[in-house]
């Protein structure tokens, strides 16, 4: 069962390669048959997972750093990897006749390809550090896809902004991960969930929790951060059916069912999830009645589909978990037979402007037949899946305690919209009056139609035997979700009661929305401070002032003058360790004993009056002397202190570097003295005494410090065997620190291929 684990992800990655290498006209059959075949691996693992027993296996991990790095089957991931593959199948082949002229069909094969795999180790992994990886590949493959005719502006400005929302959510993500497995001592989501009490106690707990929720929120395009999802629109239709329906808007929502057991019943994670949820769902469910464009009426709906999933994560009754899982299948089905519609329509009739079109039936009925099986499911009628799901979803805000009644009050509006939007995707645009389309339209060939007819099927035989799906599918993701075991029995009828009630409700008042849908839609779309002062206009206002933002701070940083960038150098360093040493207690001063000084004590001043003597200098000359009276008394400090070898070493390098220095700058075109008012001198002396002290002090803290021999005695013990040499410091820079003295050698030399261009080039000035 291991290979359910593995194999799909080596297959797609061995793909992804192999697409790109292929003629456009087998790209796509190729990948068709990839994802089937991950579906039906991924199949074989169904009775396993349902069994209540989840399938392991290594992927890769740097145990050194605690990254464990394995992949893990259970009933959340299994639910969502046979989204992806199957829907993936049926996309591919959709796609093959979608895009049947455009010679970029293997690339396009490659990056969706790409995609999958990505998906598929997000969902299976057991660490975070794997599942960061893959979460930032599908943003990237997603960016890929979004701009794909990267010719039309809108394209690549929608790519860019569905980047950087989710890719800045990605940071955010990154750094509450990082927190969440600090405080759990490990990096496997696994022991994360197992070490929940010490996650809760850490304490930036709270800090951790938001941190993720904001990743998980721009990646799900919850409110505010629901704008780039409608944009995201400009990729092809296939793009949207996939990405930005079924699969990658998901994977936020996945995380958060992932995490749940550890936040479970903490006050704000619930609070943020209910509540931000219920916003997003209405904020799509009141935007989508704007909209007349089919893909952007869809996102909308999408919008409001992730925030009721959201909302259910975050009720914390049982029975919302089961809730949450049905309805996110249903969805699945109904939103990429939609989205997969809506590319036919456009296709054949070169349009998709709602209010222009209608009485398509005629003329594309095996079209209208699917839309018409995803729109009853989306609408929530019975025998269809929907019809279970919504029923459920009243029930788990029954049973939520205090904010039931918002809860269902809001779910009310939310639904009553969807059962008109439904209503347009379906009947008006089908059944209705008809109207003149750009093109002739007629049914497409059966791969553009087999997706639409089987995701509808589906939803209908979910609907019918809702219990199959239940025992196999729901009840063990809704078990991970609520990190215990749940059983919840599906039906489709359970008798007259007040769901019914609501049921029948929320059909009657989606009629009168879905008759009253083109005279709401010109009130909606009249109100212009929607556009005017929305998200969506503030990212373009905080993206237009970016620019001049950082060429400002790039100016105040970058300004060219080599004194300030040392000053500001010294006293951040300096700084630094000083208030380090001060706020940790390393402040650690020498104790004073009377008596005759120690003759060493000579040293340090000679040190001490050259460093005065080169600031004091009034000559050039003059300096590089006293300067090297510094660098002379250092290496007579180290004689007198027993390193020998070193002291030789520093006199001649000190009195070679006195001679170069000294025979190089009398040659320099140096004229004039550089001004410098007295503020300058002050300002200079104080950062210089700031460096000094900060530097003393760190030195006696090192010096107090017990001094550990571990590695001076490992370095001895292993200079002869190890590097057969005698000389520890020899070795220590030849063998045990190579690469570091190599990289030392390389900065060198690359210093004095710089000096002497610089000299030459002075030459050349001269001369001339």
């Amino acid at each position: 069962m291991i290979t359910s684990v593995l194999l799909p992800i080596g297959l797609g990655a061995a793909a992804t390669v192999a697409a790109m290498a292929m003629p456009p006209r087998l790209a796509m059959p190729f990948a068709t048959m990839v994802a089937a075949a991950a579906f039906v691996l991924l199949l074989w693992a169904v009775p396993q997972v349902a069994g209540g027993a989840a399938i392991t296996a290594s992927f890769w991990g740097v145990p050194s750093l605690g990254i464990t790095g394995g992949l893990s089957l259970d009933g959340l991931s299994l639910l969502f990897a046979l989204l992806i593959t199957g829907i993936g199948a049926l996309v591919f082949l959709y796609a093959g006749s979608y895009l049947h002229d455009d010679p970029r069909r293997s690339r396009f094969a490659a990056i969706v390809l790409m995609f999958m795999t990505a998906m598929l180790g997000a969902v299976m992994a057991d660490d975070v550090v794997t599942l960061f990886i893959f979460w930032e590949l599908t943003s990237l493959a997603s960016f890929f896809l979004v701009g794909f005719d990267h010719e039309k502006a809108t394209a690549r400005r929608a790519a860019l902004q569905a980047l950087l929302v989710t890719g800045g959510g990605g940071l955010a993500l990154l750094a509450g991960l990082v927190l969440v497995a600090a405080a759990a001592g490990t990096t496997a989501i696994s022991g994360i969930i197992a070490a929940r009490e010490a996650v809760l106690a850490a304490p930036a707990a709270e800090a951790a929790m938001i941190l993720v929720i904001i990743g998980c929120f721009a990646k799900s395009a919850q409110v505010p951060l629901h704008f780039w999802l409608p944009n995201a629109m400009a990729a092809p239709t296939p793009v949207s059916a996939y990405l930005h329906s079924a699969t990658m808007v998901k994977l936020g929502v996945y995380l958060l069912a992932r995490l749940n057991p550890v936040y479970l019943e903490h006050d704000l994670w619930q609070g943020v999830l209910t509540w931000f949820g219920l916003a997003t769902a209405l904020t799509g469910a009141f935007l989508a009645l704007r909209e007349t464009d089919l893909k952007r009426v869809l996102a909308y709906t999408t919008v409001t589909g992730l925030g009721t999933l959201v909302m259910l994560i975050g009720i914390p009754p049982a029975l919302s978990a089961t809730a949450a899982i049905v309805f996110l299948l249903v969805h699945a089905f109904y939103k990429a037979a939609l989205f997969l519609v809506a590319g036919i329509v456009d296709h054949e009739t070169g349009m998709r402007d709602a209010s222009a079109l209608g009485g398509l039936a005629r003329v594309m009925p095996i079209t209208a037949l699917g839309a018409v099986l995803a729109a009853l499911s989306m609408a929530g009628l019975p025998p269809f899946v929907g019809f279970v799901a919504k029923e459920l979803v009243y029930e788990a805000k029954l049973e939520s305690g205090d904010a039931a009644g918002l809860l269902v009050a809001g779910g009310f509006l939310v639904n009553a919209a969807m059962v008109a939007i439904a209503g347009v995707l379906s009947f008006r645009l089908f059944f209705a009056r008809p109207r003149p389309t750009p093109k002739a339209p007629h049914d497409p060939g059966w791969a553009m139609m087999t997706g639409p007819l089987v995701l509808g099927i589906l939803g209908l035989l979910a609907g019918g035997i809702p219990s199959l799906f239940g025992s196999w599918l729901v009840n063990p993701a809704a078990a991970a979700l609520l990190g215990e075991s749940v059983r919840v029995d599906l039906a489709l009828w359970h008798g007259f009661s007040p769901l019914l009630v609501l049921s029948i409700a929320t059909v009657a008042m989606g009629v009168g929305l879905y008759l009253a849908w083109e005279r709401l839609g010109l009130v909606l779309r009249s109100l212009r401070q929607l556009d005017r002062f929305g998200p969506a206009r503030a990212y373009d206002r905080v993206l237009g002032a970016l620019v001049p933002a950082a060429a400002r701070v790039t100016g105040m940083v970058q300004h060219g003058s080599l004194r300030d960038y040392l000053r500001t150098l010294f006293l951040v360093a300096s700084l630094g360790a000083l208030i380090t040493l001060a706020f940790r207690g390393g402040i650690s001063l020498p104790s004073v004993e009377a008596g005759w000084p120690d003759p060493r004590i000579f040293v340090p001043i000679l040190l001490i009056a050259g460093a005065v003597a080169a600031v004091l200098a009034r000559t050039l000359i003059a300096a590089i002397m006293a300067s090297g009276l510094v660098g002379f008394a250092t290496a007579v400090l180290f004689l007198v202190n027993g390193a020998p070898d070193l002291a030789f070493t520093q006199f001649a390098v000190e009195t070679l570097f006195v001679v170069i220095l000294a025979a190089t700058l009398v040659r320099l075109p140096l004229r004039g003295r550089l001004p410098r008012s007295p503020r300058d001198r002050w300002i200079d002396a104080s950062i210089a005494g700031c460096a000094g002290g900060a530097m003393t002090l760190l030195l006696l803290a090192v010096l107090a410090t017990p001094f550990d021999p571990r590695l001076s005695v490992w370095f001895g013990a292993e200079s002869v065997p190890a590097a057969h040499g005698r000389n520890v410091v020899n070795v220590i820079l030849v063998d045990f620190r190579a690469l570091d003295t190599l990289g030392e050698i390389t900065v060198l030399a690359l210093a004095a291929i710089a000096v002497l261009a610089v000299l030459r080039s002075i030459r050349g000035e001269t001369r001339a």
